[in-house]
């Protein structure tokens, strides 16, 4: 099938979000310019550079005079953490994926235990096997959505990187121990149970 993004396509759901897939899910903790923590998840996130360290996540449903608590925070504050998701925290996250109020604490709602940072103010998740404590860097604006919200994507410099000891194997972080949890299109979730190594090929010299 083939469909123009600006027309009907048809089916029960947008397709979209199981095309570009698995994404990796960002639980960016932030704090208000009021003081009040924030802890959401965000399955548009990944890492956009690797000497500086960047990582980006991207959210919709932004306007004027109702931006997303977490790049709102961000922007205001200058800081945020990444504490990535584990197979064993997809019902912790998914409770603070509800859309609260900006007065609503997520962690402390739902009963997540949360830590201090080393660099930064806002808090990382405990029991989360990585976190990315990040300097903001920039907004970039986004076409807004086909009911008139705004689209928007947060650039962050990890300026601190938390790896417990539990998920690292001779020197390497240990993807089956770590066991990420991405999302998936519609409803859907996976976890790495399996990888595999391939190494980059070498570039022969041309035949003389």
């Amino acid at each position: 099938m083939f469909w123009h993004t600006n027309e009907p396509h048809g089916l029960p759901r947008d397709p979209f979000k199981s095309c570009v897939i698995p994404r990796p899910i960002g639980w960016i903790s932030t704090i208000s310019p009021d003081g009040v923590p924030n802890l959401a998840p965000y399955s548009f996130f990944n890492g956009v550079a690797g000497d500086p360290p960047m990582v980006m996540f991207s959210s919709g449903a932004r306007s004027a005079d109702a931006p997303k608590d977490s790049i709102f925070n961000a922007e205001q504050t200058g800081e945020f953490v990444c504490s990535m998701v584990s197979l064993d925290l997809i019902d912790a996250m998914n409770d603070t994926s509800a859309a609260y109020g900006p007065e609503i604490d997520e962690a402390a709602h739902a009963g997540i235990e949360m830590e201090a940072s080393e660099l930064v103010k806002p808090m990382r998740v405990k029991a989360s096997p990585i976190h990315l404590e990040c300097k903001y860097y920039q907004t970039m604006e986004l076409p807004v959505d086909r009911n008139g919200s705004g689209n928007a994507i947060c650039v962050g410099h990890v300026v601190g990187v938390h790896v417990r000891d539990e998920v690292m194997k001779d020197g390497f972080i240990d993807v089956l121990k770590f066991r990420p949890t991405a999302r998936l299109g519609y409803m859907d979730y996976t976890s790495v149970d399996r990888t595999f190594t391939l190494n980059r090929p070498e570039i022969k010299p041309a035949a003389e």
